[in-house]
């Protein structure tokens, strides 16, 4: 199991609009894991074209095995769990009161010694 990690403390707004900031962070999570599967894949098909395969259709008969749909669903929880950061860490924050004043409180107190 993997442990989460967050930053502590608010996290600067750049927009606004409530929920904007939230759903850019999810768009450019979006767009990051397209480019990395479209760069994967055009790999893949300059390889497979150097070696004279054709993959259209073995990719559209292909029926993955139980490993395979597994090792998929972990890669998508992962995916998931990147793209919902945001969302997840306020809410966190909205359950332990976690707030710049709070932050800022406990900073003063750690000064103070």
């Amino acid at each position: 199991m993997m442990i989460e990690r967050n930053a502590k403390g608010k996290r600067p707004l750049f927009y606004q609009a409530e929920g904007l900031d939230q759903a850019m962070s999810m768009i450019m999570v979006l767009a990051n894991e397209l480019m990395v599967v479209r760069d994967r894949l055009d790999s893949i098909e300059r390889i497979a074209e150097a070696k004279g395969f054709i993959l259209e259709a073995e990719i559209e008969a292909f029926e993955p095995g139980q490993a395979v749909l597994e090792a998929r669903e972990a890669r998508r929880q992962d995916f998931l769990s990147r793209l919902y950061y945001l969302a997840r860490k306020q809410a966190a924050e909205l359950v332990t009161d976690d707030s710049a004043d709070r932050y800022t409180a406990a900073l003063d107190e750690i000064a103070k010694g």
